[in-house]
Protein backbone atom coordinates (compact mmCIF):
# COMPACT_ATOMS: atom_id res chain seq x y z
CA UNK A 1 0.00 0.00 0.00
CA UNK A 2 1.35 3.57 -0.83
CA UNK A 3 2.51 5.12 1.93
CA UNK A 4 0.92 8.30 3.24
CA UNK A 5 2.44 11.37 2.63
CA UNK A 6 1.79 14.80 4.50
CA UNK A 7 3.34 18.75 2.91
CA UNK A 8 4.41 20.55 5.87
CA UNK A 9 5.36 22.81 3.43
CA UNK A 10 1.78 24.14 3.40
CA UNK A 11 0.16 26.97 4.68
CA UNK A 12 -0.99 25.84 8.14
CA UNK A 13 -4.66 25.34 7.35
CA UNK A 14 -4.26 23.21 4.44
CA UNK A 15 -1.73 21.07 7.08
CA UNK A 16 -4.91 20.84 9.32
CA UNK A 17 -7.28 19.88 6.55
CA UNK A 18 -4.84 17.19 5.68
CA UNK A 19 -4.38 15.31 8.84
CA UNK A 20 -8.08 15.64 9.34
CA UNK A 21 -8.41 13.92 6.19
CA UNK A 22 -6.41 10.68 7.99
CA UNK A 23 -8.64 8.45 10.10
CA UNK A 24 -6.58 7.89 13.32
CA UNK A 25 -8.97 6.83 15.73
CA UNK A 26 -7.79 5.87 18.83
CA UNK A 27 -5.93 2.68 18.25
CA UNK A 28 -5.66 3.14 14.67
CA UNK A 29 -2.59 5.74 14.37
CA UNK A 30 -0.17 4.22 12.45
CA UNK A 31 -0.23 5.46 9.41
CA UNK A 32 -0.16 8.87 10.48
CA UNK A 33 2.35 8.29 12.94
CA UNK A 34 4.22 6.99 9.91
CA UNK A 35 3.90 10.34 7.70
CA UNK A 36 4.52 12.56 10.85
CA UNK A 37 7.51 10.47 11.56
CA UNK A 38 8.96 10.70 7.73
CA UNK A 39 8.46 14.42 7.44
CA UNK A 40 10.12 15.16 11.07
CA UNK A 41 13.04 13.06 9.83
CA UNK A 42 13.94 15.13 6.60
CA UNK A 43 15.06 18.33 9.37
CA UNK A 44 18.38 18.18 10.44
CA UNK A 45 18.00 20.03 13.36
CA UNK A 46 15.62 17.64 14.91
CA UNK A 47 16.49 13.94 16.81
CA UNK A 48 13.57 12.05 16.05
CA UNK A 49 12.73 9.06 17.97
CA UNK A 50 9.31 6.49 17.63
CA UNK A 51 8.04 4.83 20.70
CA UNK A 52 4.82 2.32 19.10
CA UNK A 53 2.78 4.95 17.20
CA UNK A 54 3.90 7.94 19.55
CA UNK A 55 6.77 10.35 17.24
CA UNK A 56 9.22 12.18 19.40
CA UNK A 57 11.23 14.89 17.85
CA UNK A 58 13.82 17.11 19.87
CA UNK A 59 16.26 20.22 19.30
CA UNK A 60 19.75 19.43 21.03
CA UNK A 61 21.20 23.13 20.41
CA UNK A 62 22.78 23.60 23.95
CA UNK A 63 20.20 25.53 25.16
CA UNK A 64 19.61 26.18 29.29
CA UNK A 65 15.89 25.94 28.90
CA UNK A 66 13.71 23.24 27.44
CA UNK A 67 9.57 23.40 26.46
CA UNK A 68 7.38 20.49 25.29
CA UNK A 69 4.49 20.99 22.47
CA UNK A 70 2.67 18.32 22.68
CA UNK A 71 -0.87 17.26 20.99
CA UNK A 72 -2.42 13.82 20.58
CA UNK A 73 -2.72 12.14 16.72
CA UNK A 74 -6.38 10.05 17.76
CA UNK A 75 -9.38 10.86 17.76
CA UNK A 76 -12.99 9.70 19.15
CA UNK A 77 -15.00 7.46 16.68
CA UNK A 78 -16.63 9.03 13.62
CA UNK A 79 -19.98 11.07 14.34
CA UNK A 80 -23.23 9.35 12.86
CA UNK A 81 -25.34 12.24 13.39
CA UNK A 82 -25.11 14.43 10.49
CA UNK A 83 -27.92 16.69 10.92
CA UNK A 84 -25.53 19.26 12.69
CA UNK A 85 -25.84 22.79 10.83
CA UNK A 86 -23.33 22.94 7.90
CA UNK A 87 -21.65 19.56 8.95
CA UNK A 88 -20.49 18.50 5.25
CA UNK A 89 -22.72 15.59 3.44
CA UNK A 90 -21.23 12.11 4.22
CA UNK A 91 -20.53 12.63 7.69
CA UNK A 92 -17.80 14.38 9.45
CA UNK A 93 -14.85 11.99 8.39
CA UNK A 94 -13.16 12.48 6.17
CA UNK A 95 -14.09 15.96 5.55
CA UNK A 96 -11.26 18.63 6.07
CA UNK A 97 -12.72 20.58 4.27
CA UNK A 98 -13.26 24.59 4.90
CA UNK A 99 -16.76 25.51 4.20
CA UNK A 100 -16.45 29.16 3.47
CA UNK A 101 -12.72 29.82 3.73
CA UNK A 102 -13.47 30.61 7.41
CA UNK A 103 -13.69 27.64 8.97
CA UNK A 104 -12.86 23.94 8.72
CA UNK A 105 -14.83 20.96 9.84
CA UNK A 106 -14.19 17.39 10.50
CA UNK A 107 -13.96 14.99 12.94
CA UNK A 108 -10.47 16.15 14.92
CA UNK A 109 -10.52 19.47 13.56
CA UNK A 110 -10.89 20.91 16.61
CA UNK A 111 -9.65 17.92 18.95
CA UNK A 112 -6.50 18.41 17.78
CA UNK A 113 -5.50 18.17 14.80
CA UNK A 114 -5.33 21.84 14.76
CA UNK A 115 -2.90 21.87 17.30
CA UNK A 116 -1.11 19.46 15.70
CA UNK A 117 -0.80 21.30 12.21
CA UNK A 118 0.74 24.05 14.66
CA UNK A 119 2.98 22.12 16.47
CA UNK A 120 4.11 20.18 12.90
CA UNK A 121 4.48 23.48 11.38
CA UNK A 122 6.53 24.50 14.18
CA UNK A 123 8.62 22.24 13.92
CA UNK A 124 9.85 21.78 10.42
CA UNK A 125 10.31 25.83 9.95
CA UNK A 126 11.92 27.48 13.01
CA UNK A 127 15.11 25.48 12.77
CA UNK A 128 17.10 27.64 15.83
CA UNK A 129 14.27 28.37 18.86
CA UNK A 130 15.39 30.26 21.49
CA UNK A 131 15.19 27.32 23.64
CA UNK A 132 15.60 23.70 23.05
CA UNK A 133 12.12 21.93 22.00
CA UNK A 134 10.65 18.48 22.11
CA UNK A 135 7.47 17.83 19.91
CA UNK A 136 5.41 15.22 20.81
CA UNK A 137 2.68 13.58 18.83
CA UNK A 138 1.03 10.99 20.84
CA UNK A 139 -1.42 8.05 20.49
CA UNK A 140 -4.40 6.72 21.98
CA UNK A 141 -5.68 10.02 24.34
CA UNK A 142 -9.10 9.93 23.82
CA UNK A 143 -9.33 6.53 25.36
CA UNK A 144 -8.41 4.46 28.82
CA UNK A 145 -5.67 5.86 30.03
CA UNK A 146 -3.53 2.95 30.23
CA UNK A 147 -2.91 2.79 26.92
CA UNK A 148 -2.22 6.47 26.59
CA UNK A 149 1.10 7.51 24.11
CA UNK A 150 2.65 9.75 26.88
CA UNK A 151 2.11 7.49 29.52
CA UNK A 152 4.17 4.55 27.77
CA UNK A 153 6.66 7.30 27.32
CA UNK A 154 7.12 8.15 30.65
CA UNK A 155 7.50 4.26 31.49
CA UNK A 156 10.26 3.37 28.86
CA UNK A 157 12.16 6.67 28.25
CA UNK A 158 10.60 9.52 30.84
CA UNK A 159 13.77 11.28 30.19
CA UNK A 160 12.81 12.17 26.77
CA UNK A 161 9.66 14.35 28.78
CA UNK A 162 12.38 16.14 31.28
CA UNK A 163 11.17 19.89 30.19
CA UNK A 164 11.19 23.03 32.43
CA UNK A 165 7.41 23.92 30.83
CA UNK A 166 5.21 21.73 28.69
CA UNK A 167 2.11 23.14 26.16
CA UNK A 168 -0.94 20.87 25.22
CA UNK A 169 -2.04 21.94 22.05
CA UNK A 170 -5.48 21.15 23.26
CA UNK A 171 -8.63 23.16 21.90
CA UNK A 172 -8.52 26.53 24.50
CA UNK A 173 -9.89 29.28 21.71
CA UNK A 174 -6.47 30.36 21.13
CA UNK A 175 -6.02 31.33 24.31
CA UNK A 176 -4.32 29.92 27.72
CA UNK A 177 -6.94 27.52 29.34
CA UNK A 178 -5.09 26.63 32.89
CA UNK A 179 -4.38 23.84 34.64
CA UNK A 180 -7.10 21.04 34.73
CA UNK A 181 -9.84 19.45 37.04
CA UNK A 182 -9.48 16.02 38.68
CA UNK A 183 -11.89 13.23 37.31
CA UNK A 184 -13.06 10.47 39.46
CA UNK A 185 -15.59 7.79 38.44
CA UNK A 186 -17.23 5.63 41.40
CA UNK A 187 -20.44 2.90 41.15
CA UNK A 188 -22.82 3.15 43.37
CA UNK A 189 -24.64 -0.56 44.17
CA UNK A 190 -27.95 -1.20 45.78
CA UNK A 191 -29.26 -4.51 46.64
CA UNK A 192 -32.56 -5.99 46.91
CA UNK A 193 -34.35 -9.70 47.07
CA UNK A 194 -35.70 -10.81 43.69
CA UNK A 195 -39.11 -11.46 43.19
CA UNK A 196 -42.28 -11.37 40.85
CA UNK A 197 -43.37 -8.33 39.50
CA UNK A 198 -46.87 -9.42 40.14
CA UNK A 199 -45.91 -10.24 43.81
CA UNK A 200 -43.60 -7.46 44.06
CA UNK A 201 -44.25 -7.43 48.23
CA UNK A 202 -42.18 -10.44 48.28
CA UNK A 203 -39.28 -8.75 46.98
CA UNK A 204 -37.53 -5.87 47.45
CA UNK A 205 -36.52 -3.56 44.32
CA UNK A 206 -32.70 -2.62 43.93
CA UNK A 207 -33.26 -0.01 40.99
CA UNK A 208 -35.73 1.77 43.71
CA UNK A 209 -32.78 1.67 46.21
CA UNK A 210 -31.37 4.11 44.28
CA UNK A 211 -33.45 6.64 44.77
CA UNK A 212 -32.12 8.30 47.51
CA UNK A 213 -28.42 8.67 45.57
CA UNK A 214 -30.26 10.16 42.59
CA UNK A 215 -31.73 13.04 45.44
CA UNK A 216 -28.35 13.54 46.44
CA UNK A 217 -27.27 14.28 42.78
CA UNK A 218 -30.35 16.38 42.29
CA UNK A 219 -29.42 18.72 44.73
CA UNK A 220 -25.64 18.68 44.87
CA UNK A 221 -24.30 21.99 44.85
CA UNK A 222 -21.10 22.26 43.03
CA UNK A 223 -18.33 24.42 44.77
CA UNK A 224 -16.62 26.82 42.84
CA UNK A 225 -12.72 27.11 43.98
CA UNK A 226 -10.25 29.87 43.29
CA UNK A 227 -6.86 28.84 42.46
CA UNK A 228 -4.25 31.12 41.58
CA UNK A 229 -7.09 33.61 40.66
CA UNK A 230 -9.07 31.39 38.08
CA UNK A 231 -12.34 29.66 39.23
CA UNK A 232 -13.01 26.17 38.52
CA UNK A 233 -16.63 24.90 39.28
CA UNK A 234 -17.09 21.22 40.17
CA UNK A 235 -19.70 18.97 39.46
CA UNK A 236 -21.19 15.64 40.59
CA UNK A 237 -23.47 13.63 38.04
CA UNK A 238 -24.90 10.77 37.08
CA UNK A 239 -23.25 9.22 33.92
CA UNK A 240 -24.84 5.79 34.03
CA UNK A 241 -27.01 3.58 35.70
CA UNK A 242 -27.53 -0.60 34.86
CA UNK A 243 -30.11 -3.19 36.88
CA UNK A 244 -33.18 -4.98 35.81
CA UNK A 245 -33.28 -8.64 35.05
CA UNK A 246 -36.84 -9.21 33.09
CA UNK A 247 -39.81 -7.20 32.67
CA UNK A 248 -41.34 -9.21 35.30
CA UNK A 249 -38.97 -9.65 37.96
CA UNK A 250 -38.09 -7.40 40.56
CA UNK A 251 -34.47 -6.97 40.51
CA UNK A 252 -31.90 -7.75 43.49
CA UNK A 253 -29.14 -5.33 41.88
CA UNK A 254 -28.21 -2.19 40.31
CA UNK A 255 -25.79 0.70 39.92
CA UNK A 256 -25.28 4.22 39.67
CA UNK A 257 -22.14 5.40 37.88
CA UNK A 258 -21.27 8.91 39.19
CA UNK A 259 -18.39 11.01 37.51
CA UNK A 260 -17.00 13.79 40.28
CA UNK A 261 -15.02 16.79 38.63
CA UNK A 262 -13.14 18.56 41.19
CA UNK A 263 -10.29 21.65 41.34
CA UNK A 264 -7.16 21.06 41.07
CA UNK A 265 -6.27 22.23 44.17
CA UNK A 266 -7.75 18.56 45.80
CA UNK A 267 -6.15 15.84 46.14
CA UNK A 268 -6.70 12.56 44.60
CA UNK A 269 -7.31 10.95 48.34
CA UNK A 270 -9.77 13.93 49.52
CA UNK A 271 -11.65 13.46 46.46
CA UNK A 272 -12.39 9.65 46.83
CA UNK A 273 -13.08 10.74 51.07
CA UNK A 274 -16.09 13.05 49.85
CA UNK A 275 -17.47 11.06 47.54
CA UNK A 276 -17.54 8.30 50.18
CA UNK A 277 -18.70 10.26 52.69
CA UNK A 278 -21.75 11.98 50.17
CA UNK A 279 -22.71 8.48 49.83
CA UNK A 280 -22.44 7.13 53.45
CA UNK A 281 -24.90 4.33 53.70
CA UNK A 282 -24.52 2.96 50.41
CA UNK A 283 -21.81 0.48 48.78
CA UNK A 284 -19.33 3.19 46.91
CA UNK A 285 -16.27 1.71 44.51
CA UNK A 286 -13.66 4.41 43.00
CA UNK A 287 -12.82 2.68 39.94
CA UNK A 288 -11.03 5.73 38.07
CA UNK A 289 -9.22 8.46 39.95
CA UNK A 290 -6.82 10.90 38.23
CA UNK A 291 -6.26 14.21 40.11
CA UNK A 292 -6.02 17.18 38.22
CA UNK A 293 -2.86 20.05 37.59
CA UNK A 294 -2.85 22.99 39.71
CA UNK A 295 -2.58 26.48 36.98
CA UNK A 296 1.00 27.24 37.83
CA UNK A 297 0.88 30.71 36.45
CA UNK A 298 3.27 32.01 38.73
CA UNK A 299 6.47 29.74 37.05
CA UNK A 300 8.89 31.74 35.53
CA UNK A 301 8.85 29.39 32.49
CA UNK A 302 5.65 30.67 31.67
CA UNK A 303 6.31 34.39 32.07
CA UNK A 304 6.86 35.04 28.15
CA UNK A 305 3.90 32.48 27.04
CA UNK A 306 2.06 34.74 29.81
CA UNK A 307 3.23 38.04 27.77
CA UNK A 308 2.69 36.95 24.48
CA UNK A 309 -1.16 35.89 25.42
CA UNK A 310 -2.12 38.86 27.26
CA UNK A 311 -4.44 38.56 29.97
CA UNK A 312 -6.44 35.84 27.24
CA UNK A 313 -6.10 32.68 30.66
CA UNK A 314 -8.99 31.13 31.71
CA UNK A 315 -9.80 27.85 33.81
CA UNK A 316 -9.64 24.53 32.14
CA UNK A 317 -12.66 22.58 32.96
CA UNK A 318 -12.27 18.88 32.50
CA UNK A 319 -8.60 16.82 32.40
CA UNK A 320 -6.07 16.63 30.19
CA UNK A 321 -2.60 16.01 29.77
CA UNK A 322 -1.41 18.98 31.79
CA UNK A 323 -1.64 16.46 34.64
CA UNK A 324 0.72 14.05 33.53
CA UNK A 325 3.58 16.93 33.07
CA UNK A 326 2.05 18.29 36.40
CA UNK A 327 2.94 15.17 37.90
CA UNK A 328 6.75 15.15 36.85
CA UNK A 329 6.78 18.36 38.29
CA UNK A 330 6.76 20.46 34.86
CA UNK A 331 4.35 22.91 34.76
CA UNK A 332 1.89 23.03 32.03
CA UNK A 333 -0.80 25.04 29.97
CA UNK A 334 -3.65 24.59 27.69
CA UNK A 335 -3.07 26.38 24.33
CA UNK A 336 -4.43 25.85 21.39
CA UNK A 337 -7.09 26.47 18.49
CA UNK A 338 -10.58 25.53 18.23
CA UNK A 339 -14.04 25.99 21.01
CA UNK A 340 -13.30 22.85 23.47
CA UNK A 341 -17.25 23.00 23.75
CA UNK A 342 -17.11 21.38 20.05
CA UNK A 343 -14.97 18.65 20.45
CA UNK A 344 -16.22 14.95 19.84
CA UNK A 345 -19.57 16.83 18.51
CA UNK A 346 -21.43 15.58 14.62
CA UNK A 347 -20.71 19.76 14.06
CA UNK A 348 -16.75 19.61 14.99
CA UNK A 349 -14.58 22.62 13.56
CA UNK A 350 -12.05 25.29 14.04
CA UNK A 351 -11.85 28.66 12.89
CA UNK A 352 -8.96 29.29 10.15
CA UNK A 353 -7.98 32.58 12.32
CA UNK A 354 -7.29 30.28 15.53
CA UNK A 355 -5.01 28.24 13.64
CA UNK A 356 -3.23 31.10 12.81
CA UNK A 357 -3.71 32.65 15.70
CA UNK A 358 -2.12 30.10 17.94
CA UNK A 359 0.93 29.64 15.25
CA UNK A 360 1.93 33.12 15.48
CA UNK A 361 1.84 33.09 19.45
CA UNK A 362 3.73 29.96 19.15
CA UNK A 363 6.24 31.22 16.91
CA UNK A 364 6.88 33.81 18.57
CA UNK A 365 7.53 32.91 21.50
CA UNK A 366 9.96 30.34 20.86
CA UNK A 367 11.59 33.19 18.63
CA UNK A 368 12.10 36.07 20.70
Amino acid sequence: MESLLLNLGADVADITMQLVNVASVSGDEAALANAVQAELERCDWLSVTRISNTVIARTNLGHSKRVVLAGHLDTVPPANNTSAIRVPAGGNLPTGESVDEEVIFGLGSCDMKSGVAVALKTAVTVSDPNVDVTYIFYECEEVDSSRNGLALVSKVAPELLTADIAVLLEPSNAGIEAGCQGTLRAQITATGVRAHSARSWHGKNAIHELAPALVILANFEPDRVLVDGLEYREGLNAVGISGGIAGNVIPDSAMLTVNYRYAPSVSAGDAEAKIIQIFSGFDVEIVDNAPGALPGLSEPALANLLEQVGGDVVAKFGWTDVSRFAELGIPAVNLGPGNPGLAHSAGEHVPVSQIYRTAELINQWLVK
